[in-house]
């Protein structure tokens, strides 16, 4: 089983608590270390405004999440998200040639 780079972002609804963004990030920790993986780094990005409206949401809180995954792991991440109300949206990108490793390395390092 080998582990892969990834990068998950996700935006949630701008109307959670404090608390209950925490729990989302947590749980996405959860599901990740709980099949293998490893979270590198959360960039927690803040509330931007989205490019268009979802939900007759304008605004949406940004995260980013950098981790080493089989993908196995990434499976049941975005299965648990699709069915989570709380999120807007989410994508998934895996890094898999050295020059975009090195790249994920350098984002995962520079996350406060």
């Amino acid at each position: 089983m080998s582990l892969r780079h990834y990068e998950t972002m996700f935006i949630t609804k701008p109307t959670l608590t404090d608390e209950e963004k925490a729990a989302i990030v947590e749980n996405v920790k959860k599901v990740i270390t709980e099949r293998g993986g490893e979270v590198v780094a959360v960039d927690n990005i803040g509330v931007r405004e989205l490019a268009y409206p979802i939900q007759k949401f304008e605004r949406g809180h940004y995260y980013i999440v950098y981790y080493k995954a089989p993908a196995e792991a990434v499976l049941e991440l975005e299965r648990q998200m699709r069915y989570n109300e709380d999120l807007l949206r989410f994508m998934t990108v895996k890094y898999e040639t050295k020059k975009d490793i090195k790249r994920w390395e350098e984002m995962a390092k520079n996350v406060q």
